[in-house]
């Protein structure tokens, strides 16, 4: 049988390897297709393919379909950003900002913008939410702590004069804990004005025996039981506490792990953690610094102690008798022990020096860790000690005398260069919110030095304000209503500052934009964020003008967490997914949105959650059902961190934004990641 030419031609054609795998993955992607509608949504917005929005599916499918023709077109997952013009120097020009005679920082002025809501929302009685009873006890409280805060202004506790006098705080040169005064489980000891070069910290203590916990990492990647003897503890310097829901900084943690960890072997840990934000670990684990490597005052990072497991690898054998044949000069060397041992007594002794800490052990050096931008002396003012050890006493000596960063005059005492001016009566381009707690002085002020000294926000184009609420402690509310008073940029919240209630900052930030002022977009940040201003001014121009839009890292098809810190209960969502949000740190959204969220609120049909940035991805999907709005994602709003040619970034401490401010002086958008 003679075969026709388009068979013989198409047998006579070899199949490629490049044919067969292309056509393995068309018949897995047919099979995804039918079993995984959420997958290829997601395909869709990635890949900015309008082909998958049509796809059915009963949760969020006109959300979705609106993000990806908001999408389309853009670009925005992965465009690339060209580096602007680097920001004018703070005090290169001198501006006249408009002035209005009324104050825009008084508590009365604003306290609208939550408490006549949350006065409302009282009459519901039993019928509040668990959230909503927390804002209405905060409210109330809040309002005890205004009403007291006057009192004091009135009997003249506020003036400078008086702040000056109560500025004096105990500064001991010596601290002290015996064993009646230590906790069984943790010892905490207060330092009153942290420290200073040449402080010293002494800790006398009992490590425990060993004892089995499992592991279920070991056990899933060994063939063993994952069951492994563990003997550690922790000697941390604190900070202080933020705000409920976030543990304090540690600025040093110095962590001996006697029976090893995943590299069985003894270590030594030391590390820093900001905004609950770790660091990059320093690990010693008994082999002794290069001797290229930095010193710290002099002293080696990490000593060398006894391993039976390691031959000295600086020489080899060769070399070692080479130079022994050439005539060498020979140091006694010294072999000491890991400086731990279970249920005998140890004497340490924590020093700050110039360039770093010192720990000694019985005497003798053991590791060196060096100071990390961001964290200061003085702000270690607390020492946790916990772990598996018996803790006999503990005293801290050459203390500092004063503590300059808790003077009450300090904000008296600051250059006009840093205030801000009333708001304009034009409209502006972009209103910024900055979530701030009370006793955020420092963080504040590496804002006003840093960002807030654009050229766009000098020039009234761009308006930013605090937005902090109250402290149970009547001294620091007085002080922040003198900081208010003197800077003019902080709006003060009527009720008591609470991790869950951020969500009513977010309300107060969108009332502010649309009412106090007539903002085009309303952006939402934290105080440790560092905002180009000027890039994200050209990302919104981007977009067609009285466009709805939602800018942001964006989230999709995130489900929420069921068990853990942060766990949410099903009577708190619902749900399965969230919808679509943008990160926290730093979003930006229409006034047309801002509206919407005011006046849902202000009619009390606005639904909240504890997790604000989950609560505007719900609001703006609400708002979209009707009304199509521009989703724009971009990964240079960076939710962890910093990256070259940010948006944002977001965990920055104070000697950190004003690295990055630097940076953008001499036209570097660069990050500084140290710690």
């Amino acid at each position: 049988m003679k075969r026709s030419k388009s068979v013989e031609a198409f047998v006579g054609r070899r199949w490629r390897l490049s044919h067969v795998l292309f056509a393995v993955a068309a018949i897995y992607l047919l099979i995804i297709a039918f079993k995984f509608g959420h997958f290829l949504e997601i395909v869709g917005l990635l890949s900015d393919d309008r082909s998958f929005a049509g796809i059915d599916h009963p949760v969020g499918a006109h959300v979705m379909a609106g993000i990806s023709g908001a999408l389309s077109g853009q670009g925005s997952l992965h465009r690339r950003l060209d580096d602007g013009d680097p920001p004018p120097k703070p005090g290169s020009k001198s501006i006249l900002l408009p002035s209005r005679d009324k104050p825009v920082n008084s508590f009365e002025h604003y306290g609208r913008i939550t408490g006549a809501i949350m006065q409302r929302r009282r009459q519901w009685g039993a019928n509040l939410t668990e959230l909503e009873r927390m804002a209405h006890d905060a409210w109330t409280l809040g309002m005890k702590a205004w009403e007291e805060l006057k009192n004091l202004e009135n009997k003249g506790e506020s003036n400078p004069a008086a702040l000056l006098e109560r500025k004096q705080e105990p500064c001991p040169l010596s601290v002290s804990m015996g064993k009646d005064e230590i906790g069984t489980e943790e010892c905490l000891m207060f330092l009153p004005c942290g420290l200073e070069v040449g402080s010293s910290i002494t800790v006398i203590g009992t490590p425990h025996n060993a004892h089995q916990e499992y592991v279920p990492q070991l056990a899933k990647d060994k063939a063993g039981d994952g069951i492994v003897m563990v003997s550690q503890f922790i000697v941390e310097l604190q900070g202080l506490k933020a705000v409920e829901g976030e543990e304090p900084p540690k600025i040093l943690h110095f962590n001996p792990r006697l029976k090893g960890d995943w590299s069985h072997r003894p270590v030594i840990e030391h590390n820093t953690c900001y905004r609950m934000q770790w660091g990059k670990a320093m690990r010693c684990d008994g082999i002794a610094s290069q001797d290229d490597d930095d010193a710290v005052d002099g002293f080696n990072k990490c000593e060398k102690w006894l391993r039976s497991d390691v031959v000295d690898s600086k020489e080899s054998k060769t070399t070692s008798w080479l130079k022994r044949f050439i005539g060498r000069a020979k140091k006694p060397e010294m072999t000491w022990p890991y400086p731990f041992v279970e249920g005998r007594l140890f004497v340490l002794t924590v020093r700050a020096g110039v360039e770093g800490y010192h720990i000694f052990v019985g005497g003798r050096h053991v590791t060196s860790f060096p100071y990390r931008p961001g964290f200061t002396l003085e702000d270690a003012t607390g020492l946790a000690i916990k772990g598996n050890l018996d803790v006999h006493s503990v005293f801290a000596t050459s203390l500092p005398k004063s503590h300059p960063s808790f003077s009450r005059q300090q904000v008296l005492e600051l250059s006009e260069l840093w205030k801000s001016g009333p708001p304009p009566e034009l409209p502006v381009e972009l209103f910024i919110g900055i979530l701030s707690a009370t006793n955020h002085f420092a963080e504040r002020m590496a804002v006003r030095k840093t960002w807030m000294q654009y050229s766009a926000i000098k020039l009234s184009n761009v308006v930013a304000r605090f937005f902090v609420a109250l402290s149970p402690r009547n001294e620091i509310n007085l002080v922040l209503k003198r900081e208010a008073d003197y800077f003019g940029d902080i709006i003060i919240l009527p009720f008591i500052d609470r991790y869950e209630l951020v969500v009513l900052k977010t309300i107060a930030i969108c009332e502010f934009g649309v009412r106090n002022l007539t903002a085009a977009h309303v952006m939402k940040c934290d105080d440790d964020t560092f905002v180009r201003v000027d890039v994200v001014l050209r990302e919104i121009s981007k977009f067609a003008a009285k466009k709805s839009l939602y800018m942001g890292n964006l989230n999709l098809l995130h489900r929420p967490l069921r068990h853990g810190k942060w766990a949410v209960t099903y009577e708190e969502w619902p749900e399965e997914v969230y919808p679509p949000y943008a990160n926290g740190p730093g979003y930006i959204i229409s006034s047309d949105i801002a509206s919407f969220i005011v006046s849902k609120h202000a009619n009390q049909t606005l639904r909240m959650f504890k997790m604000e940035d989950v609560s505007m991805g719900m609001w703006v999907e609400e708002f979209n059902a009707s009304t199509p709005v521009r989703y724009s994602h971009n990964w240079k709003f960076c939710q962890y961190g910093c990256m070259d040619n940010y948006y944002t970034s977001h965990y920055q401490s104070p000697r950190q934004m004003i690295c990055l401010w630097d940076k953008l002086i001499r036209g570097r958008a660069q990050c500084c990641n140290f710690r």
